[in-house]
């Protein structure tokens, strides 16, 4: 008798199709030091095809195939980001199809190689020309399906294959394994598969929950949403997200709100993902993660959730923004670009509050044994929300000396000249302005609180370590 394991259950499975989809959920950690609500992300870059559109890729294939559009050793073609074509190319490998792709200039190396090695064939466009232009990638897309026998176009942006795939598999599964809790997804949008058929599910289990697009400066989708004007797109660098035309598989009606993000903030979240939380994604995810963080901080609540979607593998960039020297080459590394935040970060202990303070209702005691327990020389004096001054370990001991009953007194005879105030996006540049010009720590404010401090031995300890922990 044969033998036969097939046992979705169990993991075993006929062929690597039925891997697809019940992606995890992890808990991102690190960089949500200092935010009450728990932010997950959905792991779509450990599906079999690397992304995210590994769900979309097999459903417009078995789409065409029932419409009878698809026959037997036919030819796949697509304008694709690279991700799309994956997933499109690893269907078509298991079921005896051929497979082209058109790719604006902009992606990666390791994508175009990718595709290769399953066989495809590649067709480069330019990504500096305007959607009604022949060589556009779609359009081209468009064109060689036209000239070619036994072709389809499987046209991702206007196929509701694409949207229905995450109706039917990514919604039920954030919904369950979340079992309600989920207050705001956080998702991209290229084709607006994605967010609409995802977002229309979550919405019909509970209509509070929220969705909001994660978009690239320079597409055309957050002034659409806010408008209903399709503006004229620009260029950006980030692959896999945004808009420079409105398609029809985005349903608009299910996105609350459009979040733009730079280049440079996308690249630089998606490095730290990797180095913080061991998470090895793409730049999609880097935009999605840096909105879903805002989000979180804003909601401020522990008993919900924001779910972020990680959509692709990072192995696909390593040319690009997971190398020092092209991000160095554009602009985007350097100490000078590094935030207060980050740097607060990267000195956080568990035993060790974020910011030790105290407030006016002390004594010169309790200020002495709180820079005794923490091992710190000067702390500030906060109350309700605003700092009155500091203390510092040195001035105390000669106040107590020459007058011991100093110990029971309150701190306000004994204020010295408070920190300077920054906010935590400022940068490494300003930070060493500041502690150069004689200052000798800096309280971090964010949203208007203050949440840290930074001395000049944390800016040396990260300088002289790499800025590494």
């Amino acid at each position: 008798m044969p033998l036969d394991l097939h046992d979705p259950s169990r993991g075993v499975f006929d062929n690597i199709l039925e891997g697809l989809g019940n992606t995890p959920l992890i808990k991102l950690n690190r960089v949500t030091q200092g935010i009450r609500t728990p932010v997950y992300g959905k792991a779509e870059y450990l599906s079999p095809g690397g992304s995210v559109k590994d769900r979309i890729g097999v459903a417009i294939i078995e789409a065409a195939e029932k419409a009878g559009d698809l026959k037997p050793g036919g030819t796949i073609v697509e304008a694709t980001a690279g991700n799309t074509g994956v997933a499109l190319a690893m269907a078509a490998t298991i079921k005896g199809y051929k497979t082209v792709f058109a790719l604006p200039d902009k992606m990666s190396g390791e994508k175009i190689r990718l595709l290769r090695a399953f066989g495809a064939r590649i067709v480069i466009t330019p990504t500096a020309v305007p959607p009604d232009h022949p060589d556009y990638y779609v359009n081209t897309a468009r064109q060689i399906a036209e000239d070619t026998p036994n072709a389809v176009f499987a046209n991702q942006f206007y196929n509701r294959a694409n949207t229905d795939a995450h109706y039917v598999t990514t919604g039920p599964e954030i919904w369950e394994q979340t079992q309600g809790k989920i207050a705001v997804l956080v998702a991209g949008a290229a084709t607006g598969g994605t967010i609409s058929g995802t977002g229309r599910f979550l919405k019909e289990q509970n209509p509070d929950v929220r969705i909001v697009v994660a978009d690239p400066v320079g597409s055309i989708l957050k002034e659409y949403k806010e408008t209903g004007v399709v503006g004229e797109g620009k260029t950006y660098m980030v692959e896999g997200v945004g808009m420079d035309k409105v398609p029809g598989a985005l349903d608009v009606e299910y996105v609350d709100e459009v979040r733009n993000v730079s280049d440079e903030q996308a690249f630089r979240m998606a490095r730290r993902l990797t180095r913080d939380e061991g998470l090895f994604v793409g730049g999609s995810t880097g935009t999605i993660v840096t909105v879903a963080l805002d989000v979180a901080r804003e909601l401020n609540d522990s008993d919900h959730c924001v779910v972020a979607l990680l959509c692709d593998l990072g192995e696909r960039y390593l040319s690009k923004f997971h190398s020092d020297e092209w991000m160095r080459e554009n602009r985007m590394l350097g100490d000078e670009r590094i935030e207060v935040g980050y740097l607060l970060e990267r000195k956080i202990r568990e035993d060790v509050p974020m910011l030790i303070k105290i407030d006016c209702t002390g004594t010169v005691r309790d200020a002495l044994n709180l820079m005794e327990q923490y091992h710190v020389s000067q702390i500030p004096v906060i109350e309700n929300g605003e700092q009155k001054g500091t203390l510092s370990e040195g001035t105390l001991l000669s106040r107590v000396l020459s007058e011991p009953e100093a110990l029971d007194k309150p701190l306000t005879g004994y204020l010295e000249a408070p920190f300077t105030a920054v906010e935590e996006d400022a940068s490494m540049k300003s930070v060493i302005e500041h502690l150069t010009a004689g200052e000798n720590a800096l309280l971090v404010r964010r949203g208007g609180q203050f949440v840290g401090i930074l001395t000049k031995f944390d800016v040396l300890y990260y300088s002289t370590n790499g800025g590494q922990q």
